[in-house]
């Protein structure tokens, strides 16, 4: 029904049957569907709350990475909140409200604070992280069969 970035862990969900697939697919096409995120970012993340409001596009020269581009790109928003400083680094709470592919992972180095472990978008010790610190944390969706709101959790391991 939807897709994570290959190193990102976490909520997925999976339509068992056509009618579901379609009604899944739709909440997410419309912005329906609500997803979280936890991240440790490189630095520390100032002021506590924020909104990451940049558009993005494919880097055709670097595959698979992604930029920002104010003439081409795609609009691609992203809320956030500091959960605490750990060190040098920050957990934050990442609220998506669209659905750009590596849309975090560029919106977080476009603050200046790369994901921990991105192979793609971190340098220097930042990279050296053994996994991408990016987790999908909750999903919530409205079920195809009734319309009850429902919702995934899946705790993070860091």
């Amino acid at each position: 029904v939807h897709r994570l970035d290959r190193d990102t862990s976490g909520v997925m969900v999976f339509a068992l049957t056509p009618h579901a697939q379609r009604h899944l697919g739709l909440q997410f096409e419309k912005r329906q569907a609500r997803k979280t995120y936890l991240a440790r970012l490189a630095g520390r993340l100032a002021p506590k709350t924020g909104t990451v409001d940049l558009p993005l596009t494919v880097d055709w020269e670097n595959r698979p990475r992604q930029m920002v581009c104010h003439e081409t790109g795609r609009a691609a928003q992203t809320d956030w909140r500091v959960l605490r400083h750990e060190g040098e680094t920050t957990r934050v709470r990442l609220m998506p409200r669209t659905g750009r592919s590596h849309q975090l992972r560029v919106h977080m180095v476009s603050l200046g604070h790369p994901i921990l472990g991105d192979p793609l978008y971190a340098t220097g010790a930042a990279r050296e992280h053994p996994r991408l610190m990016l987790h999908s944390e909750e999903l919530r969706i409205k079920h195809p069969d009734g319309g009850a709101s429902v919702r995934f959790r899946a705790p993070a391991e860091f």
